[in-house]
């Protein structure tokens, strides 16, 4: 079984521009993201996956430079990057993960895959069930289900957010339950990269862990919830709408 993470990643976001490539630590945000990843148990690649534009050449050469896999595609068409992606490398399972998420929580995502590999072969995805901060979760998605959302689903939002045709037809798939641990049901803290209050943010827990880029999720949900006043200082962030 070929599990698969792969990493979207661009330099074009338009709230905060080529937030990827943005210092983190002594690092940058993307060195967080994959070596987090790669933490991640019975995961075969780590990939990259960014577009084809020349803005994004940067995140090419850093992969270069860092002994990480990518691949370009779409930039607009998420899903037929995932998608080609996992067709090419031979992938059975996908795992989502975006590269505005420094402190992804690879401990939750090593069980999510226990769930997935532990699951009957027809299962198409595993369904996380609690309240997580924004920026922790990833999903995993069997790569004929993949094929099957890249083959049913037609409209902008469905190219755009990947796996969002599946929740909206959840019917039509077979999905696994995976509960999250009540340590990380906070779903007010946001510890994602969208805006310069995220920014900050991620900042201040970096330096808080001296720049220990494994630091666990828990651990940094425990320090937003003792140091409320760095919590607040993207708590009023809206996170944009699915249209």
């Amino acid at each position: 079984m070929k599990n698969v993470i792969i990493i979207q990643a661009r330099m074009g976001s338009k709230r905060l521009p080529g937030k990827v490539l943005r210092p983190l630590g002594d690092s940058i945000v993307l060195d967080y993201v994959v070596n987090r990843c790669k933490q991640v148990k019975k995961v075969s690649d780590v990939i990259v996956a960014t577009s084809t534009l020349k803005q994004d050449d940067p995140i090419v050469h850093w992969c270069k430079q860092n002994n990480t896999s990518y691949f370009r595609g779409s930039e607009t068409d998420v899903l037929s990057r995932y998608y080609l992606c996992a067709r090419e490398v031979g992938a059975d399972n996908v795992i989502r993960v975006t590269a505005d998420c420094p402190f992804i929580d690879f401990h939750l995502a090593s069980e999510i895959v226990d769930t997935m590999c532990q699951a009957n072969q027809n299962t198409d995805y595993v369904n996380v069930i609690g309240d997580l901060p924004r920026g922790l979760i990833v999903e995993m998605f069997s790569y004929r289900s993949i094929k099957y959302i890249y083959e049913k689903g037609i409209e902008p939002r469905h190219r755009e957010h990947v796996t969002y045709y599946a929740y909206e037809y959840s019917e039509e798939f077979r999905a696994i339950n995976y509960y999250v641990t009540h340590r990380l049901n906070f779903p007010k803290l946001r510890i994602t990269l969208d805006t310069e209050e995220d920014y900050k943010l991620c900042k201040e827990i970096a330096n808080h862990f001296d720049n220990e880029q494994l630091v666990s999720s828990i651990d940094v949900v425990n320090f937003l919830l003792e140091n409320t006043k760095i919590a607040n200082i993207n708590a009023h962030i809206e996170q944009k709408p699915v249209i």
